[in-house]
C-alpha cells in the first residue's frame, strides 16, 4: 500500500493527535479526582475548568519538553516514519489498556518505551542516545518519589496552619484553595503532556520534508539547517487534542485514586495538587517529559500518609506502581510488534 508523502504525513499527524487525546482522556481522572471527591467542585464544572487551562498551559508555557523528545532521545537523522508510527500505536494501545483496567498508567513511559522499542527494532541500538534516555528515566523515577514525600510534607504543614480550626471552618477554605490548585495543575499538565505530541509531529515533519521537500512545502517549511523547532499550528492542534481528551474523562481511574486508596479530604486534595503542580511545572521548565499520572498519584498517596501510614491502602498503591514498572518494557514490546507488522504492509 502506497501513500503520497503529504498523505502519509497527515495520517501520522492524525495518529499523534489520537495519542494526545488518549493521553488527556487517560489523565483526566488524575486531574479532577481530588476536587470531585472532596466536594470542592462538581464533575462537569471541574472538567470544563481544567480543559480550558490545559489548553492555555499547552499553548503558552514553552516547548522545552518537545525539544527533548524530538531530538534528545533519538537521532532525527536515523529515525523513520514507520518507527514513529509504531511508537505512537504502542503508546495508544497501552493507554487504552490502562483505562480499561482502571489503572493509572503513564503516557510518558509508554511513549518513551514505544520510541525505544520501535527504533531499536528498525535501526539498532546505536541510534538511541542512551545517556539522555538514562536522564529521562532518572527523572521519571525521581519525580514520583518527590510527590510522595512532598505530598506528605505539605499536608503536615497545612495541618499546622489550620490547627485548632473546626472542620466546618477549615474545609470550605481548603475547597476554595483546591479550585486554585486545580487550575495550576491543569496549566502544568497541559504544558508537559501536550509537548509530547508536539515533539513527535515536529520530528515527523522533518523526516517527511527530507524525503520530499517539494510535496511537503505547503505543510512545513524547515529552518535553513533543518534545526528542530515546533510550528505554531502544531502547538495549536496538540493543545486542542489534549484539552478535548481531558474533557471526555476517564472515570474508571478516578474510582481507584479517589476511593480505593483512602478517604480523600479537602486538606489532602489541596496539598496533593499543589505539590504535583510544582513538580510538573519545574520538570517542564527544564525540558524533561514526566509522568503526570505518577506524580499526581504519588502526591495523593503522600498526602494520605500524613494522617498515618495505616490510613492508606498500600496494596492498591503497589498495584499502581507495578503497572508503572511494566509500562516501558510493555510499550516497547508493543511498538516493536507494530513496527514489524508495518514493514510487511508499507
Amino acid at each position: 500500500m502506497e501513500f503520497s508523502i503529504p498523505t502519509a504525513a497527515i495520517l501520522l499527524i492524525a495518529l499523534v493527535l489520537l495519542f494526545e487525546f488518549s493521553n488527556g482522556f487517560n489523565d483526566c481522572a488524575n486531574l479532577v479526582v481530588t476536587p470531585v471527591i472532596t466536594g470542592a467542585m462538581g464533575p462537569r464544572k471541574v472538567i470544563l475548568l481544567i480543559a480550558v487551562f490545559e489548553f492555555i498551559g499547552a499553548w503558552f508555557l514553552g516547548t522545552a519538553v518537545a525539544q527533548t523528545l524530538g531530538k534528545g532521545i533519538v537521532n532525527p537523522q536515523y529515525i523513520t516514519a514507520p518507527a514513529i508510527l509504531a511508537a505512537v500505536c504502542g503508546a495508544i494501545v497501552w493507554n487504552l489498556g490502562g483505562w480499561y483496567f482502571g489503572m493509572p498508567s503513564s503516557s510518558s513511559h509508554a511513549l518513551i518505551g514505544g520510541l525505544v522499542g520501535a527504533v531499536v527494532t528498525g535501526s539498532g541500538i546505536k541510534w538511541i542516545d542512551w545517556v539522555k534516555v538514562g536522564e529521562v528515566l532518572a527523572i521519571l523515577v525521581l519525580t514520583p518519589a518527590l510527590g510522595l514525600v512532598g505530598g506528605r510534607y505539605m499536608t503536615l504543614k497545612v495541618s499546622q496552619l489550620f490547627q485548632g480550626a473546626k472542620p466546618s471552618r477549615a474545609n470550605p477554605r481548603l475547597k476554595q484553595l483546591e479550585v486554585l490548585t486545580s487550575i495550576t495543575l491543569a496549566l502544568s499538565h497541559g504544558t508537559n503532556d501536550a509537548q509530547k505530541g508536539m515533539g513527535l509531529i515536529s520530528l515527523s515533519l522533518i523526516i517527511f520534508h527530507k524525503m520530499s521537500p517539494g510535496q511537503m512545502g505547503a505543510i512545513y517549511r524547515p529552518l535553513p539547517d533543518y534545526g528542530f523547532y515546533v510550528p505554531d499550528w502544531v502547538i495549536l492542534i496538540c493543545s486542542l487534542a489534549l484539552a478535548l481528551g481531558v474533557s471526555s474523562g476517564g472515570w474508571r481511574i478516578m474510582k481507584t485514586l479517589g476511593t480505593r486508596l483512602y478517604k480523600v479530604r479537602p486538606i489532602h486534595g489541596f496539598s496533593a495538587q499543589a505539590c504535583a503542580s510544582i513538580i510538573i511545572y519545574l520538570s517542564s521548565f527544564i525540558g524533561f517529559p514526566v509522568s503526570t499520572t505518577q506524580i499526581v498519584s504519588s502526591s495523593i498517596l503522600g498526602a494520605g500518609s500524613a494522617q498515618g501510614f495505616g490510613a492508606v491502602r498500600w496494596g492498591i498503591g503497589k498495584q499502581i506502581f507495578l503497572t508503572w514498572a511494566i509500562t516501558i518494557p510493555g510499550s516497547a514490546a508493543l511498538s516493536a510488534i507494530f513496527f514489524l507488522v508495518l514493514k510487511i504492509f508499507l
